[in-house]
């Protein structure tokens, strides 16, 4: 679990770096998340509504898928 949790870390510190990439995406979480989303009325304005909720949840499902690959090939006998 605490190798879950400093992957996780790892991977949105590398995220929230390249906020700017992703229009939604904070660079500081809200606290007590690891990644979080400001969707203002100018994004839902701007943007398709159904593209930012696929968005967020592509997004989601390719952090947890990302994850897990790395969590299989450090655990996998070498």
């Amino acid at each position: 679990m605490i190798f879950e949790k400093m992957l996780c870390h790892k991977f949105t510190k590398f995220m929230t770096m390249r906020a700017e990439d992703f229009v939604v995406l904070r660079r500081q979480p809200v606290e007590g998340y690891d990644v979080s989303f400001l969707i203002t009325n100018f994004h839902t304005e701007a943007m398709y509504k159904h593209k930012l909720v696929d968005f967020v949840i592509t997004f989601m499902e390719e952090i947890d898928r990302e994850i897990s690959e790395m969590r299989l090939a450090i655990n996998s006998p070498r």
